[in-house]
């Protein structure tokens, strides 16, 4: 699968587009992590507790989005994008979303110029 922020894919022409997909999540920290967390940021630096919560969610997101991507026969989502938003104090949603699609390899540019 072949995942772009870009809404091409350099060296690989679109045959088709299935429409947008998306991943979603909505998380929370245990009240451990909430409690060590809050310690952390009185002395201020990386909070790693939500740091790894993050990367995790956006690990999660992609993975739904491509599983949705590939029920659908793509084999590229392009403009990939993440959003985040907060649902209350301490819970937040995280999405990845994008334009599925089937792509097909082009040929090199030296096969491209031979021909011509």
């Amino acid at each position: 699968m072949i995942i772009v922020t870009t809404n091409d894919v350099p060296g690989y022409r679109i045959d088709a587009v299935l429409g947008e997909v998306m991943g979603m999540t909505v998380r929370s920290a245990n009240l451990g992590a909430n409690f060590v967390a809050s310690f952390r940021s009185i002395g201020g630096g990386e909070v790693k507790e939500y740091t790894q919560l993050v990367y995790e969610s956006r690990q999660e997101v992609m993975h739904r989005m491509v599983q949705e991507a590939q029920r659908r026969g793509a084999n590229a989502v392009v403009g990939m994008r993440f959003a985040t938003g907060e649902i209350a104090a301490t819970i937040s949603e995280v999405c990845a979303c994008g334009t599925a699609g089937v792509v097909a390899a082009l040929a090199t540019w030296i096969e491209a110029r031979a021909v011509a």
